[in-house]
C-alpha cells in the first residue's frame, strides 16, 4: 500500500508497505473497472479501534481556543495528506492509493470536526464528500476527544515557572470500512481477506494518527511561542 498525496520522501514515509514495492500504477483504475462491471461484487467490513493521547504545555482554555480554530491548523498539520474544506467544519481528507491482494482504492473520507459539548468533549464524525463519484467503499468514522488539565509534575531540583499546567488530550477512534470486492478477491480465503483488510486498515490509522498528533503538538507550541524544556517529556 502507498500514498501519492504530498511530495518528497516525507509522503512516502507516512504510508509505505514494504510488501508492495512493485505495485502497478494502473491497479487503481483496474480495480474500479472491475467493480463497475462485476455484478457479483461482495461487501466486506473491516474495523479498527485506536486509542491515542497527546500533552500540550498550556492550560485547558488556551488549548480549546486552538482546537476550535481548526481552520488555521488542520490542513497545515494534515500535510502531506490532502484536506480540502467542506463547509465551515468539514474536510475531505485524502490518504492516497492503498490496497493489498491485487486490489486498490483511492482512500478519501469526509470528516466533520464538531464543536465541544458541555463537558468539553470534541467529536469527529463522517460526512459525505460533495460530488464524489462512488468509489467502491464506505467509511464510518467516529472519534471522541477528551481534555484534562493537570499540574505538571517536576522531578526534584527542576524548576519551570509557578505551577506549570499541561492539558492532556486522549481520544478513542472507531473506524469501519466497507469494501466491495470483485470476484477474483472472493476466491481467496475469507479469513485471509479479513485479516489482511484489518491489518491494512490498522496500518493506515496508526501512521496517519501518529503523524497528525506529532504535527499538531509541534504546531501548537510553535504558534503559541511555547518552548518545551528538554527535561520535559510530553506524550505524543
Amino acid at each position: 500500500m502507498f500514498s501519492e498525496y504530498g511530495t518528497g520522501d516525507a509522503a512516502a514515509d507516512n504510508l509505505q508497505d514494504p510488501d508492495d514495492e512493485n505495485e502497478d500504477s494502473d491497479r487503481l483504475a483496474q480495480s474500479k473497472e472491475l467493480l463497475e462491471t462485476d455484478p457479483n461484487s461482495e461487501i466486506r467490513h473491516f474495523h479498527n479501534h485506536y486509542i491515542g493521547n497527546m500533552d500540550l504545555l498550556a492550560d485547558k482554555p488556551t488549548v480549546m481556543q486552538y482546537l476550535d480554530a481548526h481552520q488555521g491548523w488542520f490542513r497545515r498539520c494534515a500535510h502531506p495528506f490532502k484536506a480540502d474544506p467542506i463547509g465551515e467544519t468539514g474536510y475531505a481528507m485524502g490518504i492516497g492509493k492503498v490496497g493489498a491482494l491485487g486490489f486498490q482504492v483511492d482512500a478519501r473520507v469526509g470528516l466533520d470536526l464538531l464543536p465541544p459539548d458541555a463537558n468539553s468533549v470534541y467529536r469527529i464524525v463522517t460526512i459525505p464528500i460533495p460530488d464524489q463519484e462512488p468509489q467502491g467503499y464506505e467509511v464510518d468514522f467516529h472519534a471522541e476527544m477528551r481534555l484534562e488539565e493537570k499540574t505538571l509534575e517536576l522531578r526534584a531540583g527542576e524548576k519551570l515557572g509557578n505551577n506549570p499546567l499541561i492539558t492532556s488530550i486522549e481520544w478513542d477512534l472507531n473506524l469501519t470500512v466497507s469494501l466491495h470486492f470483485p470476484a477474483f478477491i472472493q476466491k481467496l480465503s475469507k479469513d485471509m481477506i479479513q485479516k489482511t483488510g484489518d491489518s491494512v486498515l490498522g496500518f493506515i490509522v496508526q501512521r496517519v494518527s501518529k503523524s497528525l498528533t506529532a504535527k499538531v503538538q509541534d504546531d501548537f507550541h510553535k504558534t503559541h511561542d511555547i518552548k518545551v524544556p528538554k527535561q520535559i517529556k510530553l506524550r505524543r
